[in-house]
């Protein structure tokens, strides 16, 4: 009897789904200090997001589904006094993200903005952890094509050499940025590289 994991399947189902409703996705909100037709500079807030280190993208992406599929626990009160423990189906939102980080790669969910760090379901499996990302501003290029890390790398390099010339200091690593789910046509992926700068108005 041949055996099928139900983790690919589940991701396949997923990215069928994602891909579908991806422009419905909530995404974290930011202010275009400036946008030049090459690259865009963003300032966020603080955003809050689940993460896990990983050592191929299925396991990383598969921790974090898991995650806001029920893998939680958050606490609610019946009748104002008698704690109760359940588990929460918490919707997602785009992008994921991820980096390597001190020589680890590293995948993030972004959560609803309704969550706060003290609101949000704690992760029942430990390699998953709730994280605040401090705000900053972020230079960002917009690219679409496969999601290799090729296609990553060019439009790393290509940001970089702007950033460069524009003499404005950057800090690494850079973020890869997934918008789409793979099963979306290369063309119509939106894909983003971002990288945190130091910036003031007058570059």
């Amino acid at each position: 009897m041949i055996k099928i994991s139900k983790y690919p399947l589940i991701i396949a189902l997923f990215t069928i789904i994602y891909t579908n409703i991806s422009m419905a996705l909530e995404e974290p909100k930011y202010q275009i200090l400036k946008s030049n037709g090459k690259y865009e500079v963003r300032k966020y807030n603080d955003r809050l997001a689940v993460e896990v280190e990983y050592s191929n993208q299925d396991s990383g992406f598969r921790y974090l589904f898991n995650y806001i599929s029920g893998e939680n626990t958050q606490s609610e009160k019946v009748n104002m006094t008698v704690p109760v423990t359940q588990s929460v189906k918490i919707d997602m939102t785009a992008p994921v993200t991820q980096s390597k980080e001190n020589g680890k790669m590293v995948m993030q969910f972004f959560l609803p903005s309704k969550f706060t760090f003290e609101t949000a379901p704690n992760p029942t499996n430990n390699r998953v952890s709730l994280v605040v990302l401090e705000g900053g501003v972020y230079a960002v290029i917009k690219y679409s094509g496969r999601l290799t890390d090729k296609n990553f790398q060019k439009h790393y390099e290509e940001l970089k050499d702007y950033l460069i010339k524009d003499k404005i200091n950057f800090i690494e690593p850079a973020i890869k940025a997934t918008y789409d789910g793979p099963f979306t046509l290369p063309v119509l992926r939106r894909n983003e590289v971002m990288m945190k700068i130091n910036y003031n108005e007058s570059n």
